[in-house]
């Protein structure tokens, strides 16, 4: 009679991305991690009749409809609210406003008749009162716990049957321990966030209840603990700014249930985060328009247009090297654009050095910046001024090309509302609405040209004045 066989057998998980190795290596393939692989039993063979299937068609998504929060902006950039049953995972810098946020959310959850339970493992509740008290969210629905084991926290959600569970921070709460290596570790590790992620994830899916899991940033701007964290959530978002100035970004990273790449924007104040409405209009409001190296562009942040002012400032170089600084605008896509203004429009910038900024703290990455940031800096290097109601959109190519970008109607319908009656557009672009001209240019040399930028015409360009 043969022996019996083992159908089970051992793998090595790396508890940062989630990859799986047949034996135990020092550093894992897929992060290049050094010592997260731990040992993991791949179990039997499951047997083949235990699955389940249903038809597509016979699906519900009736539970997947978004419930809205009370907060605009968070709203806007969610595609309408949270989701029962999602994991929204928000992520931000010390002190920029995530505490409040979330407390924020969960008052306005209870004064909409739900419920929140805030599980802060990070404060006591008696400091999360004092905040309360001065953001004016003290309701008597609204449930606090300073509980740090998540299965604490699973069992107040049977008693108190909340609509909204708020844990601040993942990185403080943990798995009681069982033996396991994943929950014998210290909080705040690689493998008890893992475990907790999941194991919340786990109980909203079951109870049907939105969680909102507080994370920290690490040094290079990354969310802290392993990547699956932010594979096992359904939505990521992070809550960036400058915490010196009042302005708060909320841009969502991940989102299973609507776009992504959204943007909410906020301003501090002494009573919390307000929702900033019309950002395009605070970041022109204090524009100095009679100053050369300024252009405005139509941006597209996910599927809302903002107006964002891009600034450029030249001077004589003082050292062998030229510096090249931007804030707010890609270092590469600045030398690049720096290279072809040279090279196609025939502008001297060896000897200068030049610096570029997004107005506003807004991170613009999107190429229909490229002809406003090269026409700005062309005004810079000749002084002379593009025009206080002209915008700019376009990209740019390394032949000198500008081309079409997606989105141009609404970019010009958030320029015309704020009172922008002329743009610089690509050859291709769609009429501008009633009452804006639009100059429609094939080159870069062109623009340069037609803006007045440039001592004298170039050859093949049309010096006259384009919006006539």
């Amino acid at each position: 009679m043969l022996p019996h066989r083992r159908t089970g057998r051992s793998a090595f998980v790396c508890a940062e991305c989630g990859a799986s190795q047949p034996k135990w290596v020092g550093r894992c393939p897929g992060c290049g991690e050094w010592n997260t692989l731990a040992e993991a039993s791949a179990g039997g063979a499951p047997s083949a009749d235990t699955g389940e299937a249903v038809r597509i068609t016979g699906v519900s998504t009736a539970s997947f409809a978004a419930v809205p929060t009370g907060v605009g902006e968070l709203d806007r950039a969610l595609g309408g609210g949270l989701v029962p049953g999602s994991v929204t995972l928000l992520g931000g810098e010390p002190g920029i406003g995530k505490s409040t946020l979330t407390l924020q959310l969960a008052a306005e959850k209870v004064r909409r008749g739900g419920c929140a339970l805030l599980a802060s493992a990070e404060e006591s509740p008696a400091q999360v009162r004092g905040r309360a008290e001065r953001l004016g969210a003290l309701h008597d629905d609204l449930w606090l716990t300073g509980e740090t084991s998540v299965e604490s926290i699973i069992g107040l959600l049977d008693r108190i049957r909340p609509d909204l569970l708020i844990v601040d921070s993942i990185q403080t709460v943990h798995v009681d321990g069982s033996g396991t290596a994943s929950t014998a570790a210290a909080p705040g590790s690689t493998a008890q966030v893992r475990a907790c992620a999941h194991r919340l994830v786990a109980e909203a899916k079951v109870r049907g209840v939105a969680i909102i899991l507080v994370g920290h940033l690490v040094k290079d701007g990354s969310l802290a603990g392993p990547k699956v964290l932010e594979h096992a959530v359904d939505t990521v978002v992070e809550l960036t700014g400058d915490r010196h100035h009042s302005l708060r970004f909320l841009r969502v990273v991940k989102h299973r249930f609507g776009p992504t790449d959204e943007l909410g924007l906020f301003e501090m104040a002494g009573d919390g985060l307000r929702s900033v409405d019309d950002p395009s209009r605070l970041f022109l409001a204090d524009r100095a328009a009679d100053v050369a190296g300024s252009v405005v562009l139509p941006a597209m942040v996910g599927h809302r247009p903002l107006l964002v002012e891009l600034q450029a400032l030249l001077v004589r170089a003082t050292t062998p090297h030229p510096r090249r600084s931007s804030q707010g605008v890609d270092s590469r896509r600045l030398a690049l654009l720096l290279a072809v203004l040279e090279r196609r429009a025939c502008l001297d910038l060896g000897q200068l050095d030049v610096y570029v900024t997004a107005v506003g703290g807004v991170q613009v990455t999107e190429p229909g910046a490229d002809l406003p940031l090269a026409l700005a800096v062309a005004s810079a290097v000749t002084n002379r001024c593009l025009g206080a109601d002209v915008v700019a959109c376009g990209e740019v190519g390394l032949g000198g090309e500008v081309r079409q970008v997606a989105g141009l109607e609404r970019r010009l319908n958030e320029a015309h509302r704020l009172g922008f009656r002329r743009a610089i557009l690509p050859g291709s672009a769609p009429e501008p609405p009633e009452g804006m001209s639009a100059m429609r240019v094939r080159t870069l040399a062109e623009a340069v040209a037609v803006a007045g930028l440039l001592p004298e015409p170039i050859q093949g360009a049309r010096p006259s004045d384009p919006f006539r």
